[in-house]
C-alpha cells in the first residue's frame, strides 16, 4: 500500500471512530433513548432512535433530551442537538425529501473532490494531504449521520456566559476536524516558498547593473 493511501486510511478512520464514538456518548449520556438497553441493544438504539430533542416539541411526543452537561461552567456545556441542515443550520427549514436530497448529492460530490485533490498531491505536500484527510474524515462522519438518521448530532457547545451573540454554533468532531483541516491548508499556503537559487554566472562575464 502507497504511503499516501495509508496515511488517508489511517486518519479518515481515526476521525470517522472518533466522530462516531463521541456521537454515541453523547446519545447515551445527554438523551434517555439509551436508558434501559444494554450491550448491542445500545449500539442499535443508537443508530435507531431519531427525533430526540424534538426541537420544535412535537406533540403527544416524549422528548427525550436531557438538562445538558455542564463541563466549564459558562463556557462549555454538552448539549445534545439535531441539525437537519449544514453550518450554522443552514437549509435546515427547506421540505424534508429535497433537504435530504440535496445534502446527499452535496457530501458526495465534496468528497470526490477532496480526494481528487489528494490524488494530485505531491510526496512533499504532507501537511496538505494531512488537512485533505482530516477533511475527508470529518465530511463522511457528519454524511452518515445524514444517510442513517437524516440529520446531523450535535454536542458540543461553547458560549460566553450565556450573554445573546456570545455562542458558538453547537457542533460535533467531524466539524472540528474540518475546521483542523482548513486552518492547515491556510498555513500551508502562507508558508514563505522556497528561495530559488540564481544561477552561477558564466566565468569571466560580470553582472548587468
Amino acid at each position: 500500500m502507497k504511503a499516501s493511501l495509508r496515511l488517508l486510511l489511517v486518519v479518515v478512520l481515526a476521525v470517522l471512530a472518533a466522530d462516531q464514538v463521541t456521537k454515541y456518548l453523547a446519545v447515551s449520556r445527554l438523551t434517555e433513548a439509551l436508558d434501559g438497553r444494554s450491550g448491542l441493544s445500545r449500539v442499535s438504539g443508537f443508530l435507531s432512535e431519531q427525533n430526540l430533542d424534538n426541537d420544535p416539541p412535537v406533540e403527544g411526543v416524549f422528548r427525550k433530551n436531557t438538562r445538558p452537561y455542564r463541563f466549564i461552567e459558562d463556557y462549555w456545556h454538552f448539549r445534545y442537538v439535531e441539525n437537519p441542515g449544514a453550518a450554522w443550520g443552514m437549509f435546515s427549514n427547506l421540505p424534508d425529501t429535497a433537504r435530504k436530497a440535496f445534502f446527499h448529492v452535496v457530501s458526495l460530490a465534496a468528497l470526490a473532490f477532496i480526494l481528487v485533490l489528494y490524488r494530485r498531491t505531491e510526496a512533499s505536500q504532507k501537511l496538505v494531504r494531512v488537512a485533505l484527510a482530516l477533511i475527508t474524515g470529518g465530511a463522511l462522519g457528519n454524511f452518515m449521520d445524514r444517510l442513517i438518521r437524516g440529520y446531523v448530532i450535535d454536542f458540543i457547545d461553547w458560549h460566553w456566559r450565556n450573554q445573546p451573540g456570545m455562542r458558538w454554533p453547537t457542533f460535533n468532531v467531524a466539524d472540528a476536524a474540518i475546521c483542523v483541516g482548513v486552518a492547515l491548508m491556510l498555513l500551508d499556503s502562507l508558508r514563505r516558498p522556497e528561495a530559488v537559487a540564481t544561477p552561477p554566472l558564466p566565468q569571466g562575464s560580470s553582472p548587468q547593473p
